[in-house]
């Protein structure tokens, strides 16, 4: 089992060299992966705050690190043109030499679609022809679409990445409409933490569940990795600061020492999950640090 770490969003605000100091760190301890997410604005108790904007932020973590994966968690296919994202993510795959995962979905926050001007509606339908439109382009290296809400005309993406069939795609998302779409095509699958309370065990029975909509679209579960993101809280924290997505849920996050940590982590493998991304709170480079005890005592590690 894999283990990233997802970099702060509007935790707090992050000089951008401190928020490249914390990718280096992730990298150093042994950490698989690097995550951000993909928004753009949030109200907070204390005001509307926003992260740093996804794409340009991937671009500058896969020019600081060497080894670790990276990829949004995940990119709406609503804040660009669909082109346009397939473009950014074969530039970024090109620039980490083939570390990108490209993790998509439909977004959900709708104050950030009506400040930044991007339609709200239809968002799964408007998903639909954007997926088919960038898994398209960045495999196939072209297409000729004209759709409901996307018209592209002869479009060609060049230059491709750097890896034939271009990086992995992971679906961000447990619906049952958007797995219908895009299990037939994706790598893998994502259920954020409290989707799925944050648990080993209710990790497993929803991955049973997406088991059985993967065979009812006509792929063999077995070629579909199952990812999870796992919130952990280390001392210091004090709940993790966040839009309203999942507001209202008592979800307890993964603590103690980094032995137990360890041995919680290790049963979302035993559950049948091939990658995790930690998300911690406090959200700092001493906890990114401090995790790196936790990472020694996987197994496999």
């Amino acid at each position: 089992m894999k283990v990233g770490v997802q970099l702060p969003e509007v935790e707090w605000e992050v000089p951008f060299p401190e928020y490249l100091a914390m990718a280096r760190a992730a990298e150093e301890v042994g950490f698989d992966s690097i995550w951000v997410g993909d928004h753009l604005i949030y109200d907070l108790p204390d005001g509307a705050r926003g992260p740093w904007e996804a794409w340009t932020t991937l671009a500058a973590i896969a020019a600081a690190t060497e080894r670790v994966e990276i990829g949004p968690l995940v990119a709406s296919t609503s804040f660009q043109a669909p082109p346009m994202l397939a473009k950014q993510a074969a530039t970024v795959d090109a620039i980490s030499q083939g570390r990108l995962i490209l993790g998509l979905g439909a977004g959900w926050n709708q104050r950030e679609y009506d400040a930044f001007g991007f339609a709200y509606d239809k968002r799964v339908s408007r998903f639909e022809e954007a997926f088919t439109i960038i898994r398209t382009l960045l495999r196939d290296g072209e297409i000729d679409f004209h759709g409901q809400f996307y018209d592209v005309d002869r479009c060609v993406l060049h230059p491709r990445s750097p890896r034939p069939g271009g990086p992995p795609l992971m679906l961000g998302s447990i619906g049952s409409r958007m797995q219908s779409i895009a299990l037939p095509h994706v790598d893998s699958w994502n259920v954020w933490w409290s989707d799925y309370g944050n648990t080993p065990e209710a990790f497993a029975a929803l991955k049973d569940r997406v088991d059985e909509t993967a065979l009812a679209v006509g792929r063999d579960p077995v070629t579909l990795d199952a990812t999870a993101a796992v919130l952990v809280q280390l001392e210091g924290g004090g709940g993790r600061v966040m839009g309203d997505y999942g507001a209202g849920a008592t979800i307890e996050p993964i603590t103690g020492s980094p032995a137990e940590i360890a041995e919680q982590l290790a049963a979302f493998g035993d559950a049948g999950a091939s990658h995790i991304q930690l998300v911690v709170d406090p959200i700092t480079q001493r906890s990114i640090e401090w995790l790196a005890a936790v990472l020694d005592l996987l197994p496999g590690r």
